[in-house]
């Protein structure tokens, strides 16, 4: 079974994904914001991350930067899932090896499982 981790600190649209990703037997942990993604993604050792940028204490950037930098979570897939533009997104994060960029508001739930399940 795998694991996915959504780092994102609007419970909604978390919850959405926990659904939509349980019900196609996916193990899914969630966390609100990067500090506590970072701590689950260590913990959870997730097969993919689904990591908004935008959030309280540590942000989507910060935490892809500290993941990167270790050993166990340089090779984690990310997805970044954001409402952000692409040309809004800073460099730093696409440098850090993105698996890809989804814009929420231009997504249904079953886009992204889809996404998801072709990384995977």
């Amino acid at each position: 079974m795998a694991k996915i981790a959504i780092i994102e600190d609007d419970q909604a649209i978390s919850q959405m994904y926990r659904f939509k990703f349980e019900a196609e037997d996916y193990q899914v942990e969630t966390a609100e914001n990067g500090k506590i993604g970072l701590e689950l993604a260590q913990k959870m050792k997730p097969d993919i991350i689904l990591l908004d940028l935008m959030m309280p204490e540590m942000t989507g950037d910060q935490m892809l930067e500290k993941l990167r930098a270790t050993s166990w979570g340089k090779n984690i897939k990310v997805i970044i899932l954001t409402n952000m533009g692409e040309q809004e997104i800073p460099d730093t994060v696409k440098k850090l090896g993105v698996s890809g960029v989804i814009l929420k508001a231009d997504m249904t739930p079953r886009q992204v499982a889809d996404i998801v399940k072709k990384l995977l």
